[in-house]
């Protein structure tokens, strides 16, 4: 199915602006590295309760009654039908802090007005030892593509595409530094995705790119790869389109619980398509053209050089 024929968008003329925009997204998500990002129980530490109740509660009720014993800044999530409710909590120090959560339930509603579904515990130092293998586990994803692809193609199209990859996890960082969402165990799952994802269309491309080399080789660079990714537009629009509509339904209708994994899934396919095109592709032009250059600076170093060891003619002495 081909839904662009004869596609020639000049993509790489479009690539400083692509270059500037995609630099404010990626600082967005530096920034939120920096000044630190919302990182959820699972990472912080704290106490997770699921409660469902049996008659309608708003949350500033159950905010109201927590504020009674210092914990009016949990956490609360409206999950379910409506009355099914996610408390997370810090840990109050020397105390039990889901056993507080249920004893004002039970003095503000009563034991039968509700049922517990879920309570868990997560400790500071397994917080931090989970958000240390999180970003192991990026980055040593991030290691084995660049391997992959220097194996597969050359370690320019490898850097290029390592360099996307970073791009699309800083996008997602960069959003969820924003929107204050919070940063899970299956957010971190969802930015996997997003990485096998992003690479997948980068080899689409790349793949596309060395076949081009081969026939259209007397073309220059920037011709070979604007045609690669023209041929192969239908394929990752078709293919990012299906993907995007099945995550955005699960945006829609996954409810609270699954919103963050959802939201990064769906930047995520948005932002693997764009870099595939704008960020992988152009950056192995910009790699070409600096070994260019360089190329161009040497070979002119190298020639006054040449001037002076080249030996004079000796002139023959006059014959008196």
């Amino acid at each position: 199915m081909q839904i662009f024929t004869d596609a020639n968008f000049d993509f790489l003329n479009k690539r400083r602006i692509a270059y500037i925009g995609s630099s404010v997204v990626v600082l967005l998500g530096i920034i939120g590295l920096i000044f630190g990002l919302n990182y959820g129980i699972d990472f912080t530490g704290g106490t997770l309760v699921q409660i469902k109740f049996f008659q309608d509660v708003k949350i500033e009720k159950i905010r109201e009654v927590l504020g009674e014993v210092d914990l009016e800044q949990a956490e609360i999530q409206l999950v379910g039908d409506g009355s099914e409710f996610l408390i997370r909590a810090p840990e109050v120090q020397g105390k039990d802090t889901g056993d507080i959560i249920k004893g004002q339930m039970d003095d503000a509603f009563g034991k039968e007005a509700y049922e517990l579904r879920r309570e868990e515990k997560v400790g500071p130092k397994i917080g931090s030892e989970l958000r240390w293998t999180a970003i192991q586990a990026i980055l040593f994803s991030l290691l084995f593509m660049i391997a992959y692809i220097w194996f597969r193609f050359d370690l320019r199209f490898g850097v290029a595409a390592v360099i996307a990859l970073f791009h699309d996890v800083f996008v997602v960082l960069g959003l969820f530094w924003v929107t204050r969402l919070e940063i899970t165990l299956p957010v971190i799952a969802a930015i996997l995705t997003v990485v096998g994802y992003s690479i997948n269309d980068s080899i689409v491309v790349f793949d596309r790119i060395r076949e081009n080399l081969r026939l259209i080789r007397r073309a220059p660079l920037p011709e070979i790869i604007n045609t690669s990714i023209n041929q192969t537009l239908s394929r990752t629009v078709i293919t990012s389109l299906t993907t995007f509509v099945v995550v955005f339904m699960v945006l829609i209708f996954g409810g609270d619980v699954l919103f963050g994994f959802a939201f990064a899934l769906t930047i995520g396919v948005v932002t693997g398509t764009y870099s595939s095109i704008f960020v992988a592709s152009p950056i192995v032009v910009e790699w070409a053209n600096y070994q260019e250059r360089k190329t161009h600076e040497r070979l002119q170093a190298q020639r006054p050089s040449g001037k002076r060891q080249r030996r004079k003619k000796k002139i023959p002495a006059s014959v008196s």
